[in-house]
């Protein structure tokens, strides 16, 4: 069974040094993440914070009225739509269904709503002191700066995904710079694994070196602010018989490169795949974040900057 090329093994916290206490290491994760697009680090997170992130999330769940909307998130970039609670998001917590989760033909949902949510987002980071505490820290900054090579990293995005059991969709092969776009490119996705996961629960999958192609298209507002729409709207074939799963246990981290295309599998297991994930763009005035991107704040919400 393949695995992933570069794997930096950590205990159970990992404490990574400074740069100047081990610069061949830091040094070693950039040409890494440079060759092949994403860096994976095993054991970034204890047992107890994955348990405490998961616990919180079920604390939020249970305290929204899950009747209360029902916007769905489309994994297929063919099929994705934007509603109004998508598009305002950015600066709240919203909750998204899955495609699988309702019946079509009966309109009734298969399993209970609390183990049919897709995924929360997008200011979990921002709005919820728990997932603040984890996202705002020295290391995570760090890791910005030295591998993924940011000046002033800012925190966009965050996102609580499920992939839930039976039901958790297939997540087609993207970029992470379509969806998060500045100019010039600049976005690098911090990926946490929450729980084991494996190829039966949907783990995720990449093509190492395939982000020196760059990013092959937008996905954007539209220019009357009527939903969104992909720039161009053909959608690229990967060849993916190159694809490397990425079969972590619970904690590891995952660095994403702007332009790596990724994906996952559906998730048909009884066992859910739970995972953290913030995207953190330029902010040292050098790259543009434009009006058109589909996440935007309101101005009492500016992107903060990680430590």
């Amino acid at each position: 069974m393949p695995s992933p090329r570069w794997c930096a093994e950590g205990s159970e916290d990992l404490r990574l040094p400074g740069i100047e206490e081990d610069r061949d290491l830091w040094e070693a994760y950039q040409r890494r993440f440079e060759e092949d697009g994403y860096l994976v680090l095993e054991g970034y997170w204890s047992k107890a914070t994955c348990t405490a992130l998961r616990e919180r999330m079920d604390h939020l769940v249970a305290g929204f009225d899950l009747a209360a909307h029902d916007s769905v998130f489309s994994t297929d970039e063919q099929n994705r739509t934007s509603d109004t609670y998508f598009l305002e998001s950015g600066d709240k917590i919203h909750y998204f269904w899955e495609e699988g989760a309702i019946d079509k033909a009966t309109g009734a949902f298969r399993q209970p709503r609390a183990t049919s949510i897709n995924k929360v987002g997008h200011a979990l980071h921002d709005l919820d002191p728990l997932f603040q505490k984890v996202t705002y820290t020295p290391q995570i900054g760090q890791l910005a700066r030295a591998v993924g090579g940011l000046h002033v990293p800012l925190v966009a995005q965050s996102m609580y995904i499920f992939k839930q059991p039976r039901i958790g969709g297939k997540v087609g092969a993207h970029q992470d710079g379509t969806f998060l776009y500045t100019e010039p490119q600049s976005v690098v996705g911090f990926w946490w694994a929450l729980e084991d996961c494996t190829q039966k629960n949907g783990c995720l999958w990449a093509l190492p070196g395939s982000h020196r192609q760059g990013v092959s298209r937008r996905f954007r507002r539209r220019k009357d602010n009527k939903g969104t729409e992909f720039d161009p709207p053909e959608a690229v074939e990967w060849d993916l018989s190159g694809g490397l799963p990425l079969e972590v246990k619970a904690g590891a981290l995952v660095l994403l490169h702007h332009a790596l295309v990724h994906y996952s599998l559906e998730n048909a297991s009884a066992a859910s795949r739970h995972a953290y994930s913030i995207h953190v763009v330029e902010g040292d005035g050098s790259s543009l974040y434009p009006q058109d991107n589909w996440l935007q704040r309101g101005s009492t919400m500016p992107f903060q900057p990680l430590p």
